[in-house]
Protein backbone atom coordinates (compact mmCIF):
# COMPACT_ATOMS: atom_id res chain seq x y z
CA UNK A 1 0.00 0.00 0.00
CA UNK A 2 1.21 3.50 -0.90
CA UNK A 3 0.27 6.75 0.84
CA UNK A 4 1.42 10.12 -0.48
CA UNK A 5 -0.50 13.32 -1.16
CA UNK A 6 1.19 13.84 -4.53
CA UNK A 7 -0.30 11.79 -7.36
CA UNK A 8 2.87 11.97 -9.42
CA UNK A 9 4.94 10.48 -6.59
CA UNK A 10 2.37 7.73 -6.02
CA UNK A 11 2.51 6.88 -9.71
CA UNK A 12 6.30 6.75 -9.63
CA UNK A 13 6.31 4.51 -6.57
CA UNK A 14 3.67 2.24 -8.08
CA UNK A 15 5.67 1.88 -11.30
CA UNK A 16 8.82 1.10 -9.31
CA UNK A 17 7.12 -1.55 -7.21
CA UNK A 18 4.88 -3.32 -9.70
CA UNK A 19 7.69 -4.31 -12.05
CA UNK A 20 8.93 -6.63 -9.31
CA UNK A 21 7.78 -10.21 -9.84
CA UNK A 22 5.04 -11.16 -7.40
CA UNK A 23 4.60 -7.65 -5.98
CA UNK A 24 1.25 -5.88 -6.14
CA UNK A 25 0.10 -2.41 -5.07
CA UNK A 26 -3.26 -3.12 -3.44
CA UNK A 27 -4.19 0.46 -2.55
CA UNK A 28 -3.23 4.12 -2.72
CA UNK A 29 -4.11 6.86 -0.23
CA UNK A 30 -3.56 10.60 -0.42
CA UNK A 31 -3.66 11.38 3.31
CA UNK A 32 -2.85 9.75 6.63
CA UNK A 33 -6.43 9.15 7.74
CA UNK A 34 -7.28 7.25 4.55
CA UNK A 35 -3.99 5.38 4.82
CA UNK A 36 -4.86 4.01 8.25
CA UNK A 37 -8.36 2.98 7.18
CA UNK A 38 -7.03 1.37 4.03
CA UNK A 39 -4.42 -0.57 6.02
CA UNK A 40 -7.11 -1.83 8.40
CA UNK A 41 -9.35 -2.89 5.49
CA UNK A 42 -6.71 -4.36 3.16
CA UNK A 43 -4.09 -5.53 5.67
CA UNK A 44 -1.18 -5.20 3.23
CA UNK A 45 2.19 -6.80 3.90
CA UNK A 46 3.88 -3.40 3.57
CA UNK A 47 2.64 0.19 3.93
CA UNK A 48 4.82 2.90 2.39
CA UNK A 49 3.98 6.26 3.98
CA UNK A 50 5.13 9.76 3.14
CA UNK A 51 6.17 11.62 6.29
CA UNK A 52 4.32 14.82 5.35
CA UNK A 53 0.65 14.19 4.52
CA UNK A 54 -2.52 16.20 5.18
CA UNK A 55 -5.05 15.37 7.92
CA UNK A 56 -2.65 12.93 9.57
CA UNK A 57 1.07 12.84 8.84
CA UNK A 58 3.10 9.72 8.25
CA UNK A 59 4.23 9.61 11.86
CA UNK A 60 0.68 9.48 13.18
CA UNK A 61 -0.41 7.06 10.49
CA UNK A 62 2.55 4.76 11.22
CA UNK A 63 1.69 4.73 14.93
CA UNK A 64 -1.95 3.83 14.27
CA UNK A 65 -1.11 1.16 11.71
CA UNK A 66 1.45 -0.40 14.08
CA UNK A 67 -1.25 -0.55 16.75
CA UNK A 68 -4.22 -1.65 14.62
CA UNK A 69 -2.48 -3.81 12.01
CA UNK A 70 0.79 -4.96 13.63
CA UNK A 71 1.39 -7.54 10.90
CA UNK A 72 1.81 -4.73 8.36
CA UNK A 73 5.39 -3.52 8.08
CA UNK A 74 5.67 0.26 7.75
CA UNK A 75 8.25 2.04 5.62
CA UNK A 76 8.38 5.82 5.99
CA UNK A 77 9.64 8.09 3.23
CA UNK A 78 11.01 11.44 4.37
CA UNK A 79 13.05 14.35 3.08
CA UNK A 80 14.43 14.99 6.57
CA UNK A 81 17.31 13.17 8.25
CA UNK A 82 17.23 15.11 11.51
CA UNK A 83 17.76 13.37 14.84
CA UNK A 84 14.29 14.32 16.05
CA UNK A 85 12.50 12.95 12.99
CA UNK A 86 14.43 9.66 13.03
CA UNK A 87 13.82 9.11 16.73
CA UNK A 88 10.09 9.72 16.40
CA UNK A 89 9.71 7.43 13.40
CA UNK A 90 11.47 4.55 15.18
CA UNK A 91 9.51 5.10 18.38
CA UNK A 92 6.12 4.72 16.68
CA UNK A 93 7.05 1.31 15.32
CA UNK A 94 8.08 1.90 11.69
CA UNK A 95 10.53 -0.74 10.50
CA UNK A 96 11.90 1.09 7.48
CA UNK A 97 13.11 4.64 7.00
CA UNK A 98 14.14 5.77 3.52
CA UNK A 99 15.19 9.26 2.53
CA UNK A 100 13.31 10.45 -0.54
CA UNK A 101 16.61 11.36 -2.16
CA UNK A 102 17.61 7.68 -1.90
CA UNK A 103 14.23 6.11 -2.76
CA UNK A 104 15.15 5.03 -6.28
CA UNK A 105 18.15 3.17 -4.88
CA UNK A 106 16.90 1.99 -1.47
CA UNK A 107 13.12 1.52 -1.56
CA UNK A 108 13.04 -1.95 -3.09
CA UNK A 109 15.65 -3.19 -0.65
CA UNK A 110 13.71 -1.60 2.21
CA UNK A 111 10.50 -3.37 1.21
CA UNK A 112 12.31 -6.71 0.98
CA UNK A 113 13.95 -6.21 4.38
CA UNK A 114 10.75 -5.18 6.15
CA UNK A 115 8.87 -8.09 4.54
CA UNK A 116 11.43 -10.34 6.24
CA UNK A 117 10.80 -8.60 9.59
CA UNK A 118 14.07 -6.69 9.50
CA UNK A 119 14.74 -2.99 9.85
CA UNK A 120 16.08 -0.95 6.95
CA UNK A 121 17.63 2.52 7.08
CA UNK A 122 19.03 4.70 4.33
CA UNK A 123 22.80 5.08 4.65
CA UNK A 124 22.61 8.55 6.22
CA UNK A 125 20.11 7.34 8.81
CA UNK A 126 22.29 4.33 9.66
CA UNK A 127 25.23 6.68 10.14
CA UNK A 128 23.27 8.72 12.67
CA UNK A 129 22.24 5.60 14.56
CA UNK A 130 25.74 4.15 14.56
CA UNK A 131 27.18 7.50 15.62
CA UNK A 132 25.03 7.53 18.70
CA UNK A 133 23.25 10.75 17.77
CA UNK A 134 19.80 9.36 18.47
CA UNK A 135 20.47 9.43 22.18
CA UNK A 136 23.14 12.07 22.23
CA UNK A 137 24.96 10.07 24.87
CA UNK A 138 28.00 8.08 23.74
CA UNK A 139 28.98 7.28 27.31
CA UNK A 140 25.63 5.60 27.83
CA UNK A 141 26.29 3.41 24.77
CA UNK A 142 29.68 2.44 26.12
CA UNK A 143 28.13 1.60 29.46
CA UNK A 144 25.61 -0.63 27.67
CA UNK A 145 28.39 -2.43 25.86
CA UNK A 146 30.04 -3.32 29.16
CA UNK A 147 26.83 -4.67 30.68
CA UNK A 148 25.57 -6.90 27.85
CA UNK A 149 26.93 -9.88 29.76
CA UNK A 150 24.13 -9.27 32.28
CA UNK A 151 21.59 -10.44 29.69
CA UNK A 152 20.47 -14.04 29.67
CA UNK A 153 20.64 -16.04 26.44
CA UNK A 154 16.86 -15.72 26.01
CA UNK A 155 17.00 -11.96 26.63
CA UNK A 156 19.64 -11.60 23.91
CA UNK A 157 17.45 -13.61 21.54
CA UNK A 158 14.42 -11.43 22.31
CA UNK A 159 16.54 -8.33 21.85
CA UNK A 160 17.70 -9.50 18.42
CA UNK A 161 14.17 -10.22 17.22
CA UNK A 162 12.84 -6.88 18.43
CA UNK A 163 15.77 -5.05 16.86
CA UNK A 164 15.08 -6.80 13.56
CA UNK A 165 11.60 -5.31 13.62
CA UNK A 166 9.39 -8.00 15.10
CA UNK A 167 6.56 -7.01 17.40
CA UNK A 168 6.36 -8.65 20.83
CA UNK A 169 3.57 -10.88 19.52
CA UNK A 170 5.63 -11.97 16.50
CA UNK A 171 8.67 -12.64 18.68
CA UNK A 172 6.52 -14.69 21.04
CA UNK A 173 5.22 -16.80 18.15
CA UNK A 174 8.75 -17.27 16.80
CA UNK A 175 10.08 -18.35 20.20
CA UNK A 176 6.94 -20.31 21.11
CA UNK A 177 6.45 -18.39 24.34
CA UNK A 178 3.73 -16.00 25.50
CA UNK A 179 3.59 -12.34 24.52
CA UNK A 180 3.60 -11.48 28.21
CA UNK A 181 6.90 -13.32 28.64
CA UNK A 182 8.44 -11.40 25.74
CA UNK A 183 7.28 -8.12 27.28
CA UNK A 184 8.83 -9.19 30.58
CA UNK A 185 12.14 -9.90 28.82
CA UNK A 186 11.91 -6.52 27.06
CA UNK A 187 11.45 -4.74 30.39
CA UNK A 188 14.44 -6.58 31.85
CA UNK A 189 16.58 -5.70 28.82
CA UNK A 190 15.64 -2.03 29.08
CA UNK A 191 16.42 -2.01 32.80
CA UNK A 192 19.77 -3.77 32.50
CA UNK A 193 21.03 -1.71 29.54
CA UNK A 194 19.32 1.55 30.46
CA UNK A 195 17.17 1.79 27.33
CA UNK A 196 14.28 4.26 27.25
CA UNK A 197 12.89 3.44 23.77
CA UNK A 198 12.98 1.02 20.86
CA UNK A 199 15.30 3.50 19.13
CA UNK A 200 17.88 2.89 21.89
CA UNK A 201 17.52 -0.86 21.47
CA UNK A 202 17.91 -0.74 17.67
CA UNK A 203 20.93 1.57 17.82
CA UNK A 204 22.59 -0.64 20.42
CA UNK A 205 21.88 -3.82 18.44
CA UNK A 206 23.42 -2.37 15.29
CA UNK A 207 26.42 -0.94 17.10
CA UNK A 208 27.20 -4.27 18.77
CA UNK A 209 26.62 -6.50 15.75
CA UNK A 210 23.48 -8.12 17.16
CA UNK A 211 21.67 -7.13 13.96
CA UNK A 212 23.26 -5.81 10.78
CA UNK A 213 22.35 -2.47 9.22
CA UNK A 214 21.71 -2.09 5.52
Amino acid sequence: MIADDHQLIRRGLRDLLTVQLGWQVVGEACNGVDAVQMAVNLRPDIAILDFWMPELNGLGAAAQIAEKVPETGVVVLTMHDSEQVIRKILQVGARGLVLKSDADRDLLEAVEAVAEHRHFFSARVAELILGGYLTGNTMSAMKGKRTITQLTEREREVMRLLAEGMTSKEAATHLQISTRTVESHRINISRKLDFSSIADLVRYAIRNGIVAHS
